[in-house]
Parts: C-alpha cells; structure tokens; sequence
C-alpha cells in the first residue's frame, strides 16, 4: 500500500540508545519532510525529552507513550514490545522492519536490507523509509543545537571556575559495558599533558562513572570538573556544544558531538567504526584492533585489554593537539 501523501498526526518511536537515536536522526528527519505534518510525535525512553530538541525534526514534541490519535507510525526498534504499544494505542499504519515475532503486528513490515553485522548502522536505520518510498538523499546526521543552550553551557564552565574556550569534555564511560572504555590510568596521562597546555578537562557521564572521572583527572590539581552524575543529560549536550573538543569512547555523547559539528577524537577497540562511527565532518576516529577486535562483548576477558591498550595515550594527546588547533 502506497504511503499518503500527507500525514495529519506522525509519530516516531526512536530507537532505544543515545547514540542509536542520533544514528536514525537522517532517517526521522526523511520521514519528517515527507509527511511536512503538523504534529509530530516522539514517543520512547525518558531522556528523549532532553534529545529531541537537538534531533531538528520541525513541530516535533515528546511523548512518554505512544499517541492515540496518530494516524502513522515508523517503529526503529525491532522489539515485539514497540510493535504492540502501536497496535494497541490504535494507530491505523503502523512501519518497522520484521523481526520479533511481531509481523502481525505491524501494517507494514519490509525486510531490512542492511545487515547490522557488517553494514553500518545510520545505514540499516535510512533503509527504513527507503523501503517505504521515502527520499533519503541527506544521509550525514546534522544536528542543532537549541537556541541558548551553548551560552548556559558557557555559564556552566564559568559556575565551575573554568574557561569556555579552554574547556575540552570527556566521556570515558560507556553504558554498554567496560570493554568499550579507554583505561582511566591512560586517559589520566592524556589529560595531565593537555592541562599542562592550558586545557581544562570536563569529564561528562553518570553518577556510577564519577569514580573512573576522579582516576582520569588525579594527575590534575586545578582547572578541570568531574560533572559525571551531577548534570543532567540537557546540561551534558549544553557542555558539549560549549566546549571546543570531545575526547571520548564509542558512546551516545560521541555521537551528538561529532552531528554539532565539534572536534571529535573517538576511541574504538571492541567495537568495529565501520558499523558506529560518528557521522561529522570534525571526527578523529582511532581505532589499533588487536586479534580479538571486534569481539562487541559487553567485557574484555583478554588480559591486558589489547584493542585499547594498543591505543597509545601520546596518540591520543596528539589527536587531540591537532583537532584543537
């Protein structure tokens, strides 16, 4: 059945991680421009309420479950829980990729012609609405940041005594598991060197990586903020867009850095940058695989953590030098 030309009330169920959501933002803003709808909805996790205003999709509003008077839905993720919450809140058309057990479910229901294996991810997330007759000629993820949030990310910085333009952010956590994270003791070295040319380090993450933040700045005495655990997500992408560099390990804040458009120096070993890495036209992405890499395990069980130990942090410091020049 062929799509409408028009749409009165579009909503979209992103997928289910920071990173992930950035990656379909090429594919939800097709969809966006196709339907030019008055009323688009974003249903999803919590914490899209703070990404959707930097996901520029126009007349776009959150919602914590998905709306009743919709009359179409795109479903990116491929669980039989997304498909049911669509189907049971009434929407007429209802569009994600086969899977799960959950075709019955669905009004339309193509094959993904992507595979996720090997084929990068923004890719399998556009091929969505390729399918469905879609134009997906923008396929770079180009975000916005909201009016005023690089000025309250400018105030942050200066609430914590910090320069904005000698700020540099650093997430070395990773919420899929230990075995993307970059050593603390490495980073450590790292951003002991860059203090000593004048940048002050923001270790941005959650309140269960404020340890690792305090290991990655302890060669530091001033001029540096562990913020893991104490900003919100809006604050964290304030920080981002304020400050001039991201050091950073495969993550969702990766992600949002590298579609501002902000110095990016990314950090792979268990994941594969052919399948994740950031869509920006400012990434450094380094990425030394030793024989297990890429072994996507949520922890490394080799000893002596290769795939980032083959990551030396003078390289690192010197990625960062050259972004920042």
């Amino acid at each position: 059945m062929p799509l409408p030309a028009t749409a009165r009330h579009l909503a979209l169920f992103p997928p289910n991680w920071i990173g992930d959501a950035v990656l379909a933002q090429p594919a939800m803003r097709a969809i966006v421009r196709h339907f030019n709808s008055r009323q688009v909805s974003v249903f999803g996790r919590p914490w899209l309420k703070d990404l959707l205003p930097w996901l520029d999709l126009p007349n776009a509003s959150f919602r914590p479950e998905p709306p009743r008077d919709a009359d179409i839905v795109f479903l990116f993720p491929n669980s039989f829980r997304s498909a049911w919450q669509a189907r049971s809140a009434g929407i007429d058309r209802r569009i994600g990729f086969r899977g799960q057990w959950r075709r019955f479910l669905l009004t339309d229901a193509p094959r993904p012609r992507i595979n996720l294996k090997n084929e990068h991810h923004r890719d399998y997330y556009l091929d969505l609405p390729g399918q469905m007759g879609i134009a997906t000629d923008e396929r770079e993820v180009r975000l916005q940041a909201p009016a005023g949030a690089v000025e309250a990310g400018r105030l942050l910085l200066e609430e914590h005594g910090l320069e904005p333009e000698r700020a540099i952010c650093v997430a070395p956590g990773a919420q899929f598991g230990g075995a993307k994270r970059y050593p603390a003791e490495a980073y450590a070295h790292v951003l002991a060197w860059l203090a000593d040319r004048g940048w002050q380090p923001v270790i941005l993450g959650t309140a269960a990586e404020q340890t690792v933040g305090n290991l990655c700045l302890q060669k530091i005495t001033g001029g540096a903020w562990n913020a893991a655990g104490k900003t919100t997500l809006q604050q964290a992408l304030q920080l981002v867009s304020a400050g001039r560099l991201l050091l950073t390990n495969d993550s969702g804040l990766m992600h949002v850095a590298a579609g501002l458009h902000k110095p990016t120096v990314a950090l792979f070993g268990a994941t594969d940058p052919a399948r994740t890495s950031p869509s920006g036209a400012r990434v450094r992405i380094l990425y030394e695989p030793a024989p297990c890499s890429p072994c996507l395990e949520r922890e490394c069980s080799v000893s002596g953590h290769p795939c980032m130990g083959n990551i030396l942090p003078e390289t690192v410091r010197n990625a960062c030098l050259e972004m920042l020049a």
